[in-house]
């Protein structure tokens, strides 16, 4: 690729590897303005640089994110460590089940190289693997090697097209689109709509819940988490750290990953439900908010659409996060691959040809902490403004942000924490956990508990 074509050197403007602390500040600043946190005066930059290096503003990202939860909690982010948001936001690199570390990644989930470029597919649940293998025409027990030589012969559109037909889970590696990104900028990173008035019952218990001087700001309200994977479990995660009684909604038929539920599955209770064969109606008509995770299109076929929620229980906040948003209904996605089409992991490449990454999953995170924000706003503004919120964000629309913001030319050298300050460790059934520990400071998790472990009641 000639260097004029190179995306890695496309506008913005690039800047040194020291850091843009004020693009951070600059971040936050209009976060707060809207979602009406209270408070005027500007957030000081952190005193270092979150030690998350790469070309992109990941470090001021992750920063501005976990700080807006924080003036959300009514905490101020002037004690946040940018060395535990680092840790936080690599979660998976120190996680410890009985003293060893889990396999985070699929062998399926890759960058492939193509006929005519690159693809990214994503291979960590079952199903995902069968779709990929099934897609390619390979046997049900093919192995990487055989996806890699599948995928060597096919042009990039040719392989996706084969693999999402089959259920599987592919993207081209594409060059960032900045016209596109300046329109998804156009519309407020994390988007809120009222709806209608409170009901009685629903204000007198949050007026009940309200919580006291010094105590967890979310105390008594009861949160539903119908999420999965990292960016709606961090927010959930982060509602629990502030007092919320979240209670994880699973299907039955479709097991997570021990590793990633006990990752961000702190302070909830965890149940299993088929929400195609039972009603939610009962856990919502007593949930202050409830949070959802799954493609707009299997919302819908589940009778979960945001509006409808609204409607049908009033005082209800509806949070809704998506990979591509609900322009997008169809498309299931994940970090890694919106990484890749949104043409992050050109950007992030090393220059040897192959793409790469952010140092971490900062998509998820950050729009976990965002939706948090947002929702305990919401939660915590209940008693003066008693109607229904819908509160939206994706995973695309937080790159198209990060895409926005200043460059380096070069990623800054790693550093080599000490993690030890930032991490905790849990009895889980038995299980001796090792997990971060909060990126919000001044506050503690709760063990996770084992996943589909409770009952699905409050």
């Amino acid at each position: 690729m000639p260097a004029s074509a190179d995306p890695r050197r496309s506008a913005p403007p690039h800047g040194d590897a020291a850091g843009h602390p004020d693009a951070g500040v600059a971040l936050l600043d209009r976060v707060r303005l809207e979602l009406g946190i209270a408070g005027g005066e500007s957030v000081a930059p952190p005193p270092s640089v979150v030690p998350l290096p790469s070309r992109l503003a990941t470090a001021e990202l992750a920063w501005a994110s976990v700080s807006a939860a924080m003036l959300a909690a009514g905490r101020s982010p002037d004690t946040l460590d940018p060395a535990r948001i680092a840790v936080a936001y690599r979660s998976d690199r120190v996680l410890m089940i009985d003293g060893a570390a889990p396999s985070v990644w699929s062998p399926y989930s890759a960058f492939w190289e193509t006929a005519d470029g690159w693809v990214r597919t994503h291979g960590n649940y079952p199903h995902h693997a069968d779709g990929l293998r099934a897609g390619l025409h390979l046997r049900g027990d093919a192995g990487p090697a055989a996806v890699g030589a599948a995928l060597a012969a096919r042009t990039t559109a040719a392989a996706v097209d084969a693999i999402t037909s089959a259920g599987g889970l592919a993207v081209p590696v594409a060059i960032a689109n900045p016209a596109v990104d300046r329109s998804l900028r156009e519309r407020p990173l994390v988007e809120i709509s009222g709806m209608g008035e409170a009901s009685d019952s629903r204000t007198r218990r949050a007026r009940n819940t309200t919580s006291s001087p010094g105590s967890l700001p979310l105390r008594g309200m009861r949160v539903l988490d119908l999420t999965r994977v990292i960016a709606g479990p961090v927010c959930t995660r982060t509602l629990a750290l502030l007092g919320a009684d979240v209670l994880r909604l699973d299907p039955p038929d479709l097991p997570e990953p021990e590793w990633q539920h006990l990752d961000t599955g702190h302070g909830k209770r965890s149940a299993l439900l088929d929400a195609h064969r039972t009603p939610l109606d009962e856990l919502l008509a007593d949930a202050d908010a409830i949070v959802l995770g799954y493609r707009p299109a299997a919302l819908d076929r589940l009778g979960l659409h945001p509006e409808l929620l609204a409607r049908r229980h009033p005082g209800l906040i509806v949070a809704q996060l998506s990979a591509w948003g609900t322009e997008n209904p169809d498309r299931a996605g994940f970090d890694s691959l919106v990484q890749a089409e949104s043409g992050i992991s050109l950007i992030e490449s090393a220059g040897s040809g192959r793409p790469g990454a952010l140092p971490a999953q900062a998509l998820d995170h950050s729009a976990g902490y965002l939706l948090a924000a947002a929702v305990t706003t919401l939660l915590r503004r209940r008693p003066q403004q008693e109607r229904s919120w819908i509160v939206r964000t994706s995973l695309r629309r937080v790159a198209a942000e990060l895409l926005g913001m200043p460059r380096r030319r070069e990623p800054a050298a790693e550093v080599d924490l000490d993690v030890g300050p930032h991490i905790a460790r849990f009895d889980v059934d038995g299980s001796d956990l090792v997990t971060a520990r909060p990126a919000l400071a001044g506050l503690e998790f709760r063990p996770p508990r084992a996943w589909g472990a409770d009952q699905p009641a409050w």
